[in-house]
């Protein structure tokens, strides 16, 4: 008597609000898909084995949102946008992957709510007016709500102490915040790695898991390696390389003002032509430029067929560095000009901007970089590159 073969059943239960929200989230044209699997071959990034986008498609179509918000892949993906190129159906892969991640990141954060509430339009004026309040009372709780007469000096306005005193603690706080969510994210990959039943992997010792998995992709952020690899826009490269490296030059002015502050007793601001400045001038415009490129990039391609989706939760993020970018040079260039009566204001318009941009750092798409580096690190950590 012939053996009976044995079938496996796999009950999938589509979560319907999940397949709304993420057409409303710029995945609008998902259901176009008829799984062709061109978007897999054309990809340049998906690795040989289950490449993506394609099976993503297929699971978003189904409402398998477990599946997806701990899916690594979503991550490796850079929306070079060649699979949208080549999609004959116009189902634009690209934005889907690019909905899924910002879902993702709603789903990881914590606390949740202030996830949900940094992806909501409504809540806008919310985010900006807590931060402003703050500072108002500051600024009140020491008399200085005029305008300071004499030289532009901001410390006059604000000293830094008073910035630093409520600006590092909440930044602190964040930074916990994006660690609970980063920690619940590889929580989320180990378990569904676990559930298909894939073999476990040993963690090595920590300088070993370093050395081995992290410093390498951290080589690959550097050199921006993969956005290189992208057909179909290579602008993105330049842009996004300006930007990446605009933050890290400001990053570093800043910490070494912070020092030269504190440690050396150094007045502020410091000269013009000093190297600390020079560098976060050179810093300032190589982001502004980056900027500039990645929002005309946007905009010129709004009706192609390849070109990235324009989600509020994309828009917020470029303008609010665009704002950074923009009001950090004019306060300087005010300032030099002596024009008390705009430079102060706008000083304070670009605090504003600063502490919108990295105290919603965990649950704005700027959070892509936490996210996507700890898929990098896994991908490599499983063999899955």
């Amino acid at each position: 008597m012939a053996e009976e073969s044995v079938k496996t059943v796999t009950t999938v239960e589509p979560d319907l609000d999940f397949i709304k929200k993420l057409r409303e989230s710029g995945g609008d044209t998902l259901k176009k898909c008829m799984q062709c699997a061109n978007c897999s071959v054309a990809c340049p990034l998906a690795p040989d084995s289950k490449p993506f986008p394609r099976k993503e498609m297929i699971w978003a179509q189904w409402g398998m949102k477990d599946k997806l918000i701990a899916n690594p892949d979503i991550w490796l993906c850079h929306q070079c946008n060649d699979c949208s190129l080549y999609c004959p159906r116009g189902a634009k892969p690209g934005d889907v992957l690019a909905a899924i991640r910002n879902m993702a990141i709603q789903e990881n954060a914590f606390p949740k709510f202030l996830g949900n509430i940094v992806a909501e339009k409504k809540y806008l004026p919310l985010l900006f007016a807590v931060p402003a309040v703050l500072l108002l009372l500051i600024l009140g709780a020491i008399g200085h709500l005029k305008i300071p007469a004499g030289e532009v000096v901001y410390s006059k306005l604000l000293p830094i102490f008073y910035v630093d005193s409520v600006f590092l603690p909440t930044a602190l706080l964040m930074a916990f915040f994006a660690y609970k969510g980063i920690m619940r994210f590889w929580k989320a990959l180990v378990e569904a790695e676990a559930k298909s039943g894939t073999k476990r992997y040993l963690m090595p010792p920590l300088p070993s898991f370093i050395k081995m998995y992290v410093l390498p992709v951290v080589s690959d952020i550097l050199t921006h390696v993969r956005f290189q690899k992208c057909g179909s826009n290579k602008d993105r490269f330049t842009a996004h390389l300006g930007v990446f490296y605009g933050f890290v030059g400001l990053f570093i002015t800043t910490n070494i003002v912070m020092i030269g502050h504190y440690l050396f007793h150094m007045d502020t601001p410091f000269s013009i032509i000093g190297p600390v400045k020079i560098l976060g001038n050179f810093s300032a415009i190589i982001l502004f430029i980056g900027m500039t490129l990645i929002i005309r990039n946007r905009l010129a391609g709004a009706d192609d067929p390849g070109a990235s989706g324009s989600s509020y939760f994309d828009w917020s993020l470029i303008w609010v560095i665009y704002a950074v970018t923009i009001t950090g040079i004019l306060s300087e260039m005010l300032r030099l000009a002596g024009i008390a009566v705009l430079a102060y204001p706008m000083y304070f318009a670009h605090l504003l901007c600063v502490f919108c941009l990295f105290i919603y750092l965990p649950y704005s798409k700027l959070a892509h970089l936490l996210y996507r580096t700890t898929a990098m690190v896994y991908a490599k950590y499983t063999g899955r590159e």
